[in-house]
């Protein structure tokens, strides 16, 4: 089975890849693998983008089809301005179809569907582009009905699937597809990929989110919508200050730590705020260091009461997996970590 086919194109020599007009960062591998197959006039019938949730495999996927119908794009990176990239911009590209999950999942009646439209040809492109999110949600009835698809596409259509590397894939489905893995971004990419979506936000707490959310910025971004980094710096303050250690403030722990409960499964999240931290508090403790951070730390907790408190949440998060009452495992986590 051949994966490949010939696109007439000529001078794609350019790795750098534009979305809505602005330069993606990180993924150098998946540009360089695709821009030398542009290059060449030659790209599989269906590539797999696989990577962690956030990371801009979708993006990537739409900066792609951009660029394979521009009329004076080089390389990935199109021109914006011909007819084709005006019409992609706007949504109204005829030849550009996208299948997304219903209700958390992909069903066989949209890839009969799809399947129906492919047995048309391209109306105006020299190339019709499908983009297929979130494949590990697809159903095996599904999956079935889109593998002779896969495997044999109609001429003139590139199927490109994004997929979580975190969840399972049909093997019938990743067998039939070029493989391209997707990284998490770096601390810097990350960071500067949060400040240009929020320009009124410091760079500062930019830096915590690109921490916290690991080299995916889409992660970052949903944390920052939700307000999880400010929640986090008032539930530092509660433990960092000694003052509140007495008996009278036991009220206020209690319904602080009915609110993180409330978080549910951003939870976790605010474990790993903590965490960090801790893990800051430490290294200040460590080279006797005054931290710049936002997040002050306690300067009368030693070396051994941080390693302590982090095994604290190490167990806090052994408790929830173990389906603890979540409120529970906050306020005694709370009382270890400001004791």
């Amino acid at each position: 089975m051949s994966f490949m086919m010939t696109i007439e194109k000529e001078d794609r020599v350019s790795s750098e890849l534009l979305v809505g007009g602005k330069p993606f960062l990180g993924q150098a591998q998946a540009r360089k693998l695709l821009s030398r197959s542009l290059a060449s006039g030659r790209l599989a019938h269906a590539y797999l983008f696989q990577g962690p949730e956030g990371i801009g495999k979708q993006l990537f996927a739409r900066g792609l089809t951009a660029a394979v119908n521009c009329a004076a794009g080089k390389g990935l990176a199109a021109c914006g301005i011909c007819s084709g990239c005006r019409k992609f911009a706007s949504g109204t590209h005829p030849d550009f179809l996208l299948v997304s999950p219903e209700k958390g999942a992909i069903k066989i009646d949209q890839v009969r569907e799809l399947i129906k439209k492919l047995s048309y040809a391209p109306y105006e492109a020299g190339m019709r582009v499908v983009l297929l999110e979130d494949v590990h949600t697809m159903r095996r009835e599904a999956a079935n009905s889109l593998l002779k698809t896969l495997e044999e596409p109609p001429e003139d259509n590139l199927l490109i699937l994004t997929a979580d590397s975190a969840r399972t894939i049909l093997p019938t489905i990743s067998s039939r597809c070029q493989a391209i893995p997707f990284y998490p971004l770096t601390l810097e990419q990350t960071v500067e990929v949060i400040v240009r979506e929020n320009k009124e936000l410091d760079r500062e707490t930019a830096m915590l989110l690109a921490r916290l959310a690991e080299g995916s910025p889409g992660r970052a971004l949903l944390l920052h919508r939700k307000d999880l980094v400010n929640f986090g710096m008032r539930v530092v303050e509660l433990i960092a200050d000694p003052a509140k250690g007495g008996g009278q403030h036991v009220g206020l722990f209690l319904q602080t730590a009915e609110a993180m409960a409330g978080l549910k499964e951003d939870l976790s999240s605010l474990f790993g705020l903590l965490r960090l931290w801790l893990r800051d508090g430490l290294f200040s403790a460590s080279c006797q260091e005054v931290t710049t951070s936002i997040m002050k730390t306690r300067k009368d907790w030693n070396s051994e009461q941080y390693f302590a408190k982090l095994q604290a949440i190490e167990q806090a998060e052994k408790e929830l997996n173990r389906n603890c009452n979540r409120t529970l495992v906050c306020e005694v986590l709370l009382f270890q970590l400001q004791a």
